[in-house]
């Protein structure tokens, strides 16, 4: 692993590009879901649950972030409750699709980098954390 990758700063990286990307999904998701007719027109056959789910997370990906920045366990927790509800979603998104529902081909691609992203978030910042929490090993006794 690359030096700067095992230390606060590399974590700290990942966590900026964690709330960065969260801002960026509350933002976008934000703008379908309150905003005026013609994001919502722009925005196609969008899949309800899914644009809702994201949104949603999208404060949650704020929040990892800031526990990651912290160097906080929690934020390690929340990184892997993202990873399990974007699986989730994407797995019922692809059941509406196979039940023949309208979508947008561009939910599909956004779906996978979701999935994609936070599964690197999480097994990275796993990886980061690591060698943080670790506590030293206890004196001998010899």
């Amino acid at each position: 692993m690359p030096k700067f990758m095992s230390s606060t700063m590399g974590l700290r990286a990942l966590a900026f590009f964690a709330i960065a990307f969260g801002a960026l999904t509350i933002k976008e998701g934000g703008g379908v879901l309150f905003g005026p007719d013609a994001a919502r027109a722009a925005a196609g056959d969008y899949v309800p649950f899914v644009l809702w789910t994201n949104f949603l997370l999208g404060f949650v990906y704020v929040a990892a972030g800031l526990g990651l920045w912290l160097r906080q366990r929690w934020g390690l927790l929340l990184a892997a409750l993202i990873v399990a509800v974007t699986l989730a979603t994407f797995a019922a998104f692809a059941l509406h699709i196979a039940l023949g529902g309208a979508f947008e081909a561009r939910t599909l691609v956004a779906m996978s980098i979701r999935a994609l992203v936070w599964g690197l978030i999480y097994f990275a910042a796993r990886r980061l954390l690591r060698p943080m929490n670790a506590r030293p090993a206890p004196p001998s006794q010899g």
